[in-house]
């Protein structure tokens, strides 16, 4: 597997969503572009799940989606930050009952052992300090024929920013077939991964770094420096990313399975670059 510097502040980490938590959704416009076309995967998939897990749900938006589309399930909506979780209105309880928060970490799913027939996790793996760990999480909630789909970030992503406040300054994260590899060794099958490339013009570079700020998405790296960076050091990268705007996003997307038995199964790794 290639090296992953720059472990997680999970305590870092879990404070700046908390205090993004009202302006999350607003700021957040790639996350929500993401999950639309991770659900869009949904459409080839043979489910009739009776409980699922949203893992690092956010404000809630897609967890919602999830009821909508899978009517009869219970959908988990769970996140370590509890101020992101959604809080169901009057209405919410009537018409979609089968949306309940939980504050949690991925790393230790409170859930019963193949408690959930479909984890879905969108833009949430890179925050966790070790992916591994929560794949294993993730299976050990599964029940047999149970399926994980996910999205998260590539080692590309955000390389203009990383070109201008160094890598100290930004996360690392994870190559597509090192997660493959994971789910393997997590105890899933057949897992499918893709990688694609998107492309965002912030016009300037100052809404890149703001965007980023307001939802809650800056610096946690256990490793990264303390205190103030500096109106100098401010300047200076709000100078070089005016120069380009345009900001690269690596997205990764993968689902796998849990076994129907403990049976050896055979594993089919697929990886692919969308056009």
């Amino acid at each position: 597997m290639s090296e992953r510097s720059g472990a997680i502040d999970a305590r870092a980490a879990r404070r700046r969503f908390e205090r993004a938590a009202a302006g999350y959704e607003a700021a957040a416009r790639l996350e929500s572009e993401v999950a639309h076309r991770l659900s869009e995967r949904l459409d080839y998939v043979k489910l009739a799940p009776r409980r699922i897990l949203d893992a690092g749900s956010g404000p809630g938006r897609h967890a919602r989606a999830l009821a909508k589309r899978y009517r009869a399930a219970q959908v988990v909506a769970l996140d370590y930050a509890l101020p992101m979780l959604p809080r169901p209105r009057f209405f919410d309880r009537l018409l979609r009952p089968g949306v309940v928060s939980l504050a949690a970490d991925l790393q230790r799913l409170p859930l019963a052992p193949a408690s959930v027939d479909l984890v879905w996790s969108s833009m949430a793996l890179h925050w966790a300090s070790d992916p591994l760990a929560t794949f294993r999480e993730f299976s050990r909630v599964l029940a047999p024929d149970g399926l994980v789909m996910f999205s998260t970030l590539g080692p590309d992503t955000l390389k203009e920013l990383r070109a201008a406040a160094t890598d100290s300054r930004v996360h690392a994260f994870t190559d597509m077939h090192d997660l493959g590899d994971m789910l393997v060794a997590s105890g899933l099958t057949h897992p499918v991964m893709e990688m694609e490339l998107i492309t965002i013009d912030y016009r300037s570079g100052g809404r890149l770094l703001d965007d980023l700020r307001a939802s809650g998405q800056t610096n946690a790296r256990v490793d990264r420096r303390r205190g103030l960076a500096g109106r100098r050091f401010g300047e200076r990268l709000r100078a070089a990313l005016e120069r380009t705007p345009r900001v690269t996003y690596e997205v990764v997307y993968g689902h796998a399975w849990k076994p129907a038995t403990d049976k050896a199964v055979k594993t089919v790794r697929v990886f692919k670059r969308i056009p």
